[in-house]
């Protein structure tokens, strides 16, 4: 075959005629399981304009939709859509085409982008480098995937003189991706992680037959296969699978005869795929976008009012339809809604709620006119502000213009909401600069010259919100700002306060990977400065091993420690490292292993550190299989004071190959710090009383600190991001003290809201927002775009009534509240809903073909009460009507869909269970058969239901569990199966079964010496409980009751009855009393709970006795008929003598017990598998014995004895 064209080749003189067949298919390719699909078919002509223009006529248009069982159901017609496209697909298209290259691509103007992106599918045939000389190659090379890397390999077929060539295509390492990512710049990717397994796994493959004319090659048939495997988890545990296959055949060449007409065309770019600014629509939603503002109005009236005294749940799914009609809104539809609803504080927030996910520049003028125009609260614009700051799409005009509300006077008119814009404008500039390499340093510099400003001025707000904020952009450009606050590096920087220090030191947190090395060679230096303040130094530490360091570093670090004077910095860097050494999740699989050999070194001189000094507690766990796992952090830095100064909690999720800074909270307590300053050689450090009541007597003295100094300061940090910086100063404090004093007057806020309470008060709050959205596009070879989304929304809700009588009411200051009768009722609702989708298929403006999966959790809890109180008497009763009705409290469903949808037919959506109801389903199986047990298990479905009521009769309320699984079982792809099915669980209350009816349940609270009317027979009781204990003693108080003449029986410090009502019957509940007896040597607490009714003998009695010296403690319980029934009791002692080793002993004697108590059983296997050493011995009957000697500063020995065992551990780990 002489074939010697590397490029097939188009005559401009002939007209090529092709068939066309696509076809797309998601779902699991199971036999017994529900999948869509969607198929095209057409025919196309290929006519020659000009040597390098041809015009693509499309024609014979139908399209086939499936939501059904593979090789069981059948395609149906989509006729509106078939219309729908051959109107769009009519009009020609004009391409360029020279040396195998398609150029550029031109239609005419209402074309929509999904049309051609399909077009782009067609014509991607065309594209495809055909070497003679070689049998395989690879070239890097433009095709709809973007720029990627194709291997080929080439087969002659010389008798029919025709070229088979392969062409598979890299599109998980593109050098220019068309794939696209949004909602994932705060989750980093973890390489680590992928080397364990990946998510999402693409193949492509095309295979082309080129036949040899006079012209050159010429492409007679075209197969294209793509194949994505998707999982949440691991793909190797199971996944969702989406098939798109192309096939195209010549069926004639003609010499062309007419011109084609083609009127006034655009380019739309190359055969790259490209996806329209405003990116594609949510995926679970299709609906007519037509008129976006009436249909706005009314779900912004449908969520507030279809969640007044319960969650809808079927309006918490309508959350998505608005923010999609919001996204198509033009900024004037926006200025029209917000006139609507401005004057309806209800309408008005959750417009504001919502609005914030239009993500472009619309909601940043949108939002800059409210600021400038100030008709929107502080409170408001800080919420609306940094949801849309944190949600916008990174562009450069959106970064523009995000910098203006840094210069409105609204955004300081108060400092929370100041904070907010600040570090929300820090969070932007550090998406933009995820996907802008290099960032320019413009974006970063307002920031820095915030910081520069509060600097020169010394003011120390200024400087840390601006240190923060950096901190938030992390980029690079900030590194040489950053110096100017940290000593040894500025002069003069030493006499900044230590927590302008700190701001600077913990703003390299998110540089520590964006520039490892830099940040390594800055925080080192400050680590091994002994003359810096010990904080600084630790958390110096603690961002050197946020840089992933190297062994070498390590061993540096093992070096400074063991020199290390200051035991705060020793402890504190010993536990981080110790932590990580611990730690088994991908990010630190190498780190961990440094921190190891480092452990051998240093524990020999750190192991010992008490928690008396600065800790770090991590906590970790990583599921291969899952690719899932989450860590914790507790960072405790302590001064001399025993009291962290500085407390932080943070939490990470690790999942599909990224890692998320979920949360992270923070106080610090600088002003605290500042009040034991001098102060330390006070305390004994022992923990002991002396100590506490040392440190209560400084903390008292807060009032004198200086006013400019901050008590506290919290923060938190979302998606490693920090959003929240709060102050708070001795003189807040001091006002909301005065606020709720007795002698707070008719000024005090409290007052006001007394006045409201006793008119009688409503209040009704409906939040909807969009927690995260997370989507990732990638084009499928037929010109279609393969979406993997996650979406999380919530609604909460809130409705209160309340109504007050106090009598006599407060006429002047607030303490007159604590003679007064006070009744109150009040009742309400309190419910929060929460939705997850998970999509994976096609999703284009036109229609969506995928799997789904819905998650839905609502939480409800409705109250009606009375209540009285009686401050001055120590009288409390609440009275609650029981539970007429099922009352939900708490729920979960879920369950994975196939689905359907098209814009022609939106109302006619197909959206069938992925696992088919059956006739045969099989019900009641054990929880176990839906667990795995082998990966080697054979296919099986299975459906478990399950109902459990525990019954308070008494009160006529019951309470349920009712749990429903249907599973699909493919036990050799685990983990995915475990969600691949229906599952339903919830809690309720509802009325009790066989209860006679209940009006109400009355519990009633009577503190100090008094007791209420009613307790005399469990009075009885106690009396003749303490006349077995005590000798006769002649009394002269009770006189009307005759039983307390003769033995002194102790009054009750509490009394507590809970009482089901229900007249004329008499009442049933129980009772109980608590006395305190105490003596010189130990304290004794007695506790009698006694059912009520004349036939009624059951009974709790419990005794705790506690030595005051704190080395003893002995517990009795006893229950049953007159508490005659059953006993146990237990002896606990401590010892820790300077001649021997601290030590606990307990010891547990018991009488008769229920059979569900009795666990001795079980000790000799337990402690077998925890490794015990084990020997059989005669020992007391009824009596266990353990006792813990800690052996060293991080062992203990253990040491258990029952009946006729004696179990043996040494050398716990704590």
């Amino acid at each position: 075959m002489s074939m010697r064209c590397t490029y097939p080749f188009l005559n401009s003189k002939k007209t090529y005629e092709y068939k066309y067949e696509g076809l797309v298919r998601v779902g699991r390719e199971l036999p017994d399981l529900i999948e869509s699909a969607l198929k095209l078919r057409c025919t196309f002509k290929i006519i020659g304009e000009s040597p390098q223009t041809f015009v693509l006529q499309i024609s014979n248009v139908d399209v086939e939709d499936f939501n059904g069982l593979p090789r069981k159901s059948v395609f149906s017609p989509s006729q509106k859509l078939t219309k729908r496209l051959s109107a769009e697909f009519s009009q020609p298209v004009v391409f360029e085409f020279s040396k195998g290259q398609i150029t550029d691509i031109r239609t005419a103007p209402g074309v929509s982008n999904t049309v051609v992106n399909i077009v782009r599918g067609i014509l991607g045939f065309l594209q495809v480098t055909v070497k003679t000389t070689q049998r395989f190659y690879e070239l890097v090379e433009l095709g709809i995937h973007g720029v990627c890397q194709s291997s080929y390999t080439v087969e002659e077929d010389n008798n029919a003189k025709e070229l088979k060539v392969t062409q598979m295509v890299d599109i998980t390492n593109c050098q220019q991706p068309a794939a696209l990512y949004r909602g994932m710049a705060l989750a980093p990717e973890d390489k680590f992680s992928k080397q364990r397994g990946e998510s999402v796994v693409s193949t492509v493959k095309h295979t082309y037959t080129v036949k040899s004319t006079a012209d050159g090659g010429l492409i007679t048939k075209a197969f294209a296969q793509e194949r994505q495997y998707f999982s949440p988890f691991n793909v190797k545990g199971g996944n969702s699978r989406m098939l798109a296959l192309r096939d195209i055949e010549l069926l004639k060449v003609s010499d062309t005869t007419d011109k084609i007409v083609t009127g006034q065309v655009q380019s739309r770019g190359n055969l790259m795929y490209r996806t329209e600014k405003v990116f594609n629509p949510i995926p679970v939603v299709m609906i007519n976008l037509n008129e976006p503002v009436p249909k706005i109005l009314d779900l912004i009236k449908r969520l507030a009012q279809a969640n007044i005294y319960q969650v809808d749940s079927s309006s918490s799914t309508e959350v998505l339809n608005l923010i999609q009609l919001l996204r198509v809104a033009t900024r004037d539809n926006l200025d029209q809604l917000w006139k609507q609803v401005l004057g309806n504080d209800e309408h008005r927030r959750g417009f504001l709620d919502l609005v914030v996910e239009v993500t472009d520049e619309r909601i940043l003028k949108f939002l800059e006119t409210r600021f400038k125009a100030a008709d929107i609260t502080a409170n408001e614009a800080g919420q609306a502000l940094v949801v849309a700051f944190n949600h916008l799409s990174a562009e450069p005009v959106s970064v523009a213009l995000a910098q203006e509300f840094l210069s409105i006077p609204l955004s300081k008119s108060q400092p929370l909401l100041w904070n907010t814009v600040v570090l929300a404008y820090g969070s932007l500039v550090y998406r933009y600069c995820v996907y802008t390499d290099p960032c320019p340093v413009t974006v970063v510099q307002p920031l820095l010259d915030m910081a520069t400003s509060g600097l020169s001025k010394n003011s120390e707000e200024d400087m840390i919100l601006a240190l923060k904020a950096l901190g938030n952009a992390a980029h690079p450009s900030s590194i040489k700002t950053l110096l100017k606050f940290l000593p040894g590096y500025t002069s003069g920087a030493e006499k900044l306060p230590t927590r302008v220090q700190s701001a600077a030191v913990l703003a390299f947190r998110l540089l520590a990977s964006r520039d490892p090395h830099n940040v390594q060679d800055i925080v080192l230096n400050l680590f091994v400065q002994r003359t810096l303040p010990a904080e600084i130094r630790m958390l110096a530490c603690m961002v050197l091993l946020e840089t992933k360091p190297s062994i070498a570093l390590i061993s540096v670090i093992s070096e400074v420690l063991l020199e290390e004077t200051d035991l705060q910095v020793a402890s504190f860097s010993y536990s981080l490292l110790k932590g990580i050494a611990k730690s088994r999740t991908p990010d630190n699989q190498h780190l961990s292993t440094a921190c190891n050999i480092a452990m051998k070194i240093l524990n020999p001189k750190l192991g010992h550190l008490s928690y008396r000094y600065s800790k770090n507690m991590h906590f970790d766990w990583f599921h291969d299989d899952f690719l899932f796992g989450t860590s914790a952090d507790i960072y405790m830095l302590k001064n001399e004071s025993l009291i962290p100064t500085k407390l932080m909690l943070k939490g990470k999720i690790h999942f599909i190959g990224r890692i998320l800074q979920f949360l992270e909270l923070g106080v610090h307590a600088d002003g605290i710090k500042e009040l034991f300053a001098g102060k330390i050689p006070q305390l004994k450090k022992d923990l002991g009383i002396t100590d506490f009541a040392t440190i209560m007597k400084i903390l008292s003295d807060w009032q004198n600190l200086p006013k400019d100094r901050p008590l506290l300061t919290a923060y938190a940090r979302v998606f490693g991001q920090e959003a929240f910086l709060m102050d708070v100063s001795g003189d807040s404090i001091q006002s909301i003290i005065k606020s709720f004093s007795a002698s707070a007057g008719k000024e005090s806020m409290v007052w006001q809201k007394i006045q409201d309470v006793q008119k009688g008060t409503s209040w009704h709050w409906t939040k909807p927002h969009l927690v995260y959205e997370a989507r990732f596009i990638q084009p499928a070879c037929l010109g279609l775009p393969v979406e993997i989304s996650k979406y999380y929304s919530i609604v909460n809700a809130v409705t209160m009534k309340a109504k007050a009588e106090i009598n006599p009411p407060p006429k002047e200051h607030l303490g007159e509240l604590l003679s007064s009768d006070i009744s109150l009722h009040t009742d309400g609702f309190a419910g929060v809903t929460k939705d997850h989708f998970v999509f994976h298929g096609i999703n284009t403006d036109l229609f969506q073909c995928g799997v789904e999966l819905k998650s839905k959790i609502i939480s409800a809890l409705p109250w009606a009460f009375d209540l009285k109180i009686n401050i001055k008497e120590h009288k409390y009763e609440m009275n609650l009507t029981p539970s007429k009705t099922v009352t939900e409290l708490f729920s979960v469903n879920s369950d994975v869909f196939a689905v359907l949808r098209n814009i022609e037919d939106p109302s006619l959506f197909k959206i069938t269970p992925m696992m088919p109801e059956t006739a045969d389903s099989q019900q009641g199986l054990p929880l176990a058969r839906i667990l795995p047990t082998s990966r080697n298990d054979q296919t099986e479905d299975s459906e478990v239901k399950f109902r459990q009521c525990a019954d308070a009769k008494i009160y006529g309320t019951a309470v349920c569990i009712e749990a429903e699984a249907k599973r699909a079982h493919y036990l050799h792809e685990y983990p995915l199966y475990y969600f691949l099915g229906r599952t339903r669980f919830s809690y309720q209350l509802e009325p009790a079964k066989g209860a006679k009816p209940i009006e109400k349940i009355q519990i009633q609270v009577t503190a100090g010496r008094k007791h209420p009317p009613g307790v005399s027979e469990i009075m009885n009781f106690t009396h003749r409980v303490f006349k077995t204990r005590s000798p006769p003693v002649r009394k002269t108080i009770y006189p009307t009751h005759s039983q307390h003449l003769r033995y002194a029986t102790p009054e009750p410090v509490v009394t507590v009855k809970a009482l089901g009502l229900s007249l004329p019957a008499k009442l049933l509940g129980y009772e109980g009393v608590a006395f305190n007896l105490p003596t010189a040597q130990r304290d004794n607490i007695e506790m009698i709970v006694s059912e009520v009714g004349e036939e009624a003998n059951w009974k709790i009695c419990a005794n705790v006795k506690v030595d005051k010296s704190h080395s003893s403690a002995k517990a009795h319980l006893r229950w049953g008929a007159e508490c005659q029934t059953y006993d146990v009791s237990m002896r606990v002692s401590a010892a820790c003598q300077p001649e021997s080793k601290p030590s606990i002993h307990t010891k547990i004697n018991w009488g008769a017990l229920p059979s569900v108590f009795i666990m001795i059983e079980y000790v000799p296997g337990i402690s077998y598998i925890m490794g015990f050493y084990q020997k059989y011995e005669k020992n007391q009957e009824r009596q266990a014995a353990v006792t813990v000697v800690a052996s060293s500063p991080e062992t203990f020995d253990m040491r258990v004895k029952i009946p006729e065992v004696v179990s043996t551990n040494d050398l716990f780990k704590t």
